[in-house]
């Protein structure tokens, strides 16, 4: 490999602005302006203010150097969709408040074909080590199937339940309680309309614990009360 190619799939430490949009559900998207903190020609690293998770589709405009440019090297602006690689949540030292760091693959000028109609879906690609732009055709749909590797115990945790609207500031909120947890996941009982995909914040004050979670599904009990099915993205819950 020559010295050039080898520079180029360094991660270089750039601090260039970008414009993130994730769009949780087909009726909802926010848009936060962040930095990159380093980029190749495949892919970047930066932090957001709001939750992902690995697998999502995210669409990134980024003043990007022509020179690690895949295409639209004529563009002002570098337009072209992402795969997430990485998520991990941590506290924002100068305010206390909960920032996540991000890595993201490259996956060209288009998103896949149902994105449109599920944003909400996950993927993933084979390799961990990418010397070029992954294509929408070399990632595979993650399963959707209920495979919970965790105990659920059957207790109720007290819970404050949040949804966060376009600007990151709370949209509903709900005192609620959970039917059953694990430490990656709960069943919550719901009076809210909350559909598949939608990121929501979750604290309880018994546990002192604030965790991000995701809505994987619904579900009506036997009691005619409504659950949403939710998976825990940024940490686990200490039972």
């Amino acid at each position: 490999m020559s010295e050039q190619h080898k520079r180029i799939r360094e991660r270089l430490e750039l601090q260039i602005p970008v414009r993130v949009v994730c769009r949780e559900t087909p009726d909802f998207e926010w848009m936060e302006v962040t930095r990159l903190q380093n980029v190749t020609p495949f892919g970047a690293g930066f932090t957001l203010k709001r939750p992902t998770e690995k697998g999502r589709i995210l669409h990134m405009t980024i003043p990007m150097p022509r020179q690690l440019r895949v295409f639209d090297h004529a563009e002002d602006q570098y337009r072209v969709w992402a795969l997430v690689r990485y998520v991990k949540g941590k506290t924002n030292p100068e305010n206390n408040r909960p920032i996540f760091d991000i890595g993201v693959a490259f996956i060209g000028k288009r998103a896949p074909a149902s994105f449109e109609s599920e944003p909400s879906r996950r993927y993933e690609i084979a390799t961990s080590s990418l010397q070029r732009m992954v294509t929408v055709e070399e990632m595979h749909v993650v399963g959707t199937a209920d495979q919970r590797a965790h105990t659920r115990h059957f207790i109720p945790v007290d819970l404050l339940m949040e949804t966060l609207d376009e600007k990151g500031e709370v949209e509903t909120s709900e005192s609620t309680v959970t039917e059953n947890i694990s430490r990656k996941g709960a069943t919550i009982f719901t009076s809210l309309q909350l559909p598949i995909g939608r990121f929501i914040r979750l604290t309880s004050a018994q546990y002192g614990l604030t965790v991000f979670a995701v809505i994987r599904s619904l579900s009506t009990g036997a009691d005619g009360i409504p659950r949403i099915h939710v998976e825990f993205i940024d940490k686990e819950w200490p039972l």
